[in-house]
């Protein structure tokens, strides 16, 4: 049981530093999307995605480590939370205060990358609008007013600007 426990934090000391590489990439992000810098942010896209992959490996090496675990200890799988785990740990302080210390370092990795996420979302959600803006400014830029051109019954005429041409006899 000590390896399979010994097994367990490491692949969670692991999992951490994973997602510390995600934060520093999200870092990283905020700047890029600020700058308007498209390349880069497709290389930092790329860069979570290796991470993500090597994230889901971590997670089922974890899993096949719970449910050797819960088969040791005579225990459903889902009951062997980490929480769990560590009361499980009770006549072993050190490994009990290890444990809680991983998970209060995943635990705060992950509140930060979860901040950082919704900033850049902000961001992100911001560079659509002003784009959207810029958009819907080009177009009307392009579409040339209609005039106050007004017939003998005073309706008008829908003349665009330049359309009607200059009317010599006035």
């Amino acid at each position: 049981m000590a390896s399979l426990m010994e097994n367990f934090m490491d692949i969670l000391e692991k999992e951490n530093g994973e997602y510390e590489r995600l934060v520093e990439l999200s870092r990283q992000k905020t700047q890029v999307i600020i700058d308007g810098n498209v390349p880069a942010l497709d290389k930092i896209t790329e860069q979570e995605q290796e991470i993500t992959g090597t994230l889901i490996n971590l997670e089922k090496k974890r899993e096949e480590i719970v449910n050797d675990m819960s088969i040791v200890l005579s225990k459903d799988p889902s009951d062997l939370t980490v929480t769990n785990m560590i009361a499980f740990l009770s006549k072993q302080p050190q490994e009990q205060q290890k444990l809680k210390d991983i998970k209060q370092k995943l635990r705060d990795t992950l509140n930060q990358m979860a901040r950082l996420n919704e900033q850049n979302e902000s961001l992100l959600q911001h560079a659509i609008e002003m784009t959207e803006f810029d958009l819907t400014l080009f177009k009307s830029m392009r579409q040339a007013p209609t005039t106050a051109n007004y017939d003998k019954r005073a309706n008008n005429t829908g003349d665009i600007l330049g359309a009607g041409g200059f009317d010599a006899k006035q």
